[in-house]
């Protein structure tokens, strides 16, 4: 790709997100009323892509050979316990995933 490729890519993407972040706003603006519809997909769609999230994370784990899917096992508790312990998405998320860094990295290498 040449450079005025490359510029000319950048632009056309920044605009469609800045398009579709502004989008709803100019929808829904006003009196309107948010339809019942987009409501409850704003209810049900992050525990939805949180599950999916979790399926696509622990799809390749083998609980029958070494290592027994042990660090993915104690990541996904420290997740579990630490969100009902301080309901706190990002922070378990965090802790989770160094948890489960750092047992692949140093106790299950």
């Amino acid at each position: 790709m040449n450079t005025t490729h490359s510029i000319l890519l950048v632009a056309v993407v920044a605009g469609v997100t800045v398009t579709l972040r502004f989008l709803p706003f100019l929808i829904f603006r006003g009196d309107h009323r948010t339809p019942a519809v987009v409501q409850y997909l704003g209810r049900v769609l992050p525990y939805a892509i949180m599950g999916m999230l979790v399926v696509y994370c622990l799809k390749n784990v083998t609980p029958l050979s070494c290592p027994y899917a042990l660090p993915e096992g104690i990541a996904a508790a420290v997740v579990v316990l630490l969100h009902l312990w301080r309901r706190n998405t990002l922070l378990s998320i965090v802790c989770g995933t160094a948890v489960y860094i750092l047992l692949i990295q140093f106790v299950f290498s």
